[in-house]
């Protein structure tokens, strides 16, 4: 049985998770901070915070520009409480951000250099404080490639879908089946094909399937990954 590192004082690890739409990077992730005491980042509520703002500027998917631009005036922070609370500019927009709509406009505001650069820059800097669990689409390979275990979390596009779509209905949002799994199939190619940080596998990541799999048990399998 491994010995496991207990957060402490002396070494505040850093765990980052990639890994495609809907593979339940975020429910690990938050779970699994808990489980050790650690910080949850979510870098992808990152992304979505500053396109709800650039929505409601009349920001379109194919203006990067002037998205990054925006960041510029743009705090994006976390609050307390279980489920945490996504701040932007000190608003509580935890619900407006999980829409299919603003989830797109991140994906899409996503792929232009500039916005990247402009979050990237601030989840490094969340990142150096160390004691942190984060994911996302370049987690490990771009935000924290020094992390003390890299995970790339995945299950099928069928599983992916199923999941995403439940989360819908658990909130009370639309998304057909069809529509998420479309969704998904679409975000999956962008994220692969994109020019500045592609989704793909660090040479050091350890992968670890989802599919199927109880949470808890892909929360251990990650555990024992801790040197």
């Amino acid at each position: 049985m491994p010995e496991h590192r207990t957060p402490n004082t002396e070494h505040r690890p850093v765990i980052a998770i990639d890994g495609p739409a809907g593979a339940g990077k975020s429910t690990t992730a938050k779970a699994l901070a808990k489980d050790l005491g650690l910080r949850y980042l979510d870098t992808g509520a990152m992304y979505r915070a500053l396109a709800l703002k650039a929505n409601r500027a009349g920001i379109g998917p194919q203006e990067g520009e002037k998205a990054a631009i925006l960041m510029e005036t743009t705090e994006i922070g976390f609050g307390e409480g279980d489920p945490q609370a996504i701040l932007l500019d000190g608003e509580d927009v935890s619900d407006q951000i999980r829409t299919l709509e603003v989830g797109e406009l991140a994906s899409a505001l996503s792929t232009h250099p500039p916005v990247r650069r402009a979050l990237v820059a601030l989840q490094q800097a969340l990142v150096a404080e160390g004691g942190v669990i984060l994911e996302g689409r370049d987690a490990t390979t771009v935000i924290a490639p020094q992390a003390d275990v890299k995970v790339y979390l995945t299950a099928s596009l069928e599983e992916r879908a199923k999941r995403r779509t439940q989360e819908f209905v658990q909130k009370g949002l639309d998304g057909s089946f069809e529509n998420v799994r479309a969704q998904i199939e679409l975000r999956d190619h962008r994220d692969i094909t994109r020019d500045d940080s592609p989704l793909t596998v660090a040479p050091d990541a350890h992968i670890v399937e989802s599919g199927g799999i109880p949470v808890a048990e892909v929360i251990a399998k990650i555990k024992a990954l801790l040197p």
